[in-house]
């Protein structure tokens, strides 16, 4: 009998946290025979091809995925599942033991949904800054949409990222699968897999249920909280924004060297956004509209490389 949920948990060198994340996993409270583990390797380096070896549990399923990319394994991963269901879980998180329960049980009530996302919340590694608001949760890949419980879709494009995200498996058949050519590769930043699948998934009428309660927790690293992080997390996914070529990116009818005009005339505005805060000395207003600077910076980088070319 195949299990209800297939867990796909993909991993590039984090032996470490990977540990963590196998460990929550086994404190699940679902019944053990409703759920699939599969591990993608996607080329990992350090130590974890011998910590899965080590692992005896028949619900532990490893796949290597050697091409390199985020995408890459998580589709590896999908054509390995046999679940009903299908539940993406991040390597370097922990979920709640009601975590896999969850998901089914939602799933199972709420047929009128594709989908179920939750709250990913922070463990700091370090302290944390002042200015690393909630406003700055995105480059972290952490996620807090309220206590309510809540649907996105096409009239709400809420994104939900994949570090706490399931899905119907018959989605992807309709859908297609995760982008390579908008994917995370290596240590790779500013990816936008999770955020060119979901626009995909509501242009084609999909709806997704955000549920409070599915929650995991995800261990940022003490670089992660330095604004140079930031900064490149920015420009990259700007970089990835320009491939995506979505319909709301790309609603001016004027594109000089293929950049929206209205892109350009916000970069306008954030340029004197920024000076001002800079003679007023408000420098976490100056630091936001520089991020924004910094993600024009990477789109048109993007676009005149393509033009270029």
């Amino acid at each position: 009998m195949p299990p209800k949920l297939s867990i796909i948990l993909p991993t590039y060198n984090r032996a470490a946290s990977l540990r963590r994340a196998i460990d929550a996993l086994g404190r699940q409270d679902a019944d053990p025979r409703a759920v699939e583990w599969i591990v993608v390797d996607n080329n990992s380096r350090d130590d974890t091809a011998a910590f899965l070896s080590s692992l005896d549990d028949p619900r532990v399923r490893v796949v290597h995925e050697p091409r390199q990319g985020l995408s890459y394994a998580r589709n590896a991963g999908l054509r390995m599942a046999r679940g009903e269901y299908v539940a993406f879980v991040d390597d370097d998180v922990e979920a709640a033991s009601e975590w896999a329960s969850t998901i089914i049980g939602t799933l199972d009530r709420r047929r009128d949904v594709d989908g179920v996302g939750g709250r990913v919340l922070p463990s700091w590694e370090r302290a944390r800054p002042q200015w690393l608001t909630q406003s700055h949760w995105a480059p972290l890949a952490l996620q807090d949409h309220g206590d309510e419980t809540r649907v996105f879709d096409r009239a709400t494009p809420v994104g939900l990222v994949g570090a706490n995200v399931a899905f119907r498996r018959d989605v992807f058949a309709r859908t297609g699968l995760y982008s390579p050519n908008v994917q995370r590769v290596a240590d790779g930043i500013g990816s936008t897999e999770d955020h060119e699948f979901l626009s995909r998934l509501y242009a084609a009428g999909g709806r997704m249920l955000y549920v409070p309660r599915l929650l995991v927790i995800a261990h940022v690293q003490g670089d992660r909280c330095e604004r140079r992080y930031h900064r490149r997390w920015h420009e990259g996914h700007g970089r990835f924004h320009a491939r995506m070529r979505t319909p709301d990116m790309e609603r001016s009818r004027m594109r000089p060297f293929g950049v929206p005009a209205h892109l350009l005339r916000a970069a306008a505005r954030d340029a004197a956004a920024w000076a001002r805060s800079c003679v007023t000395r408000n420098w976490d207003a100056a630091f936001d509209a520089e991020l924004r600077l910094r993600f024009f910076r990477g789109f048109v980088a993007q676009r005149l490389a393509r033009v270029t070319r």
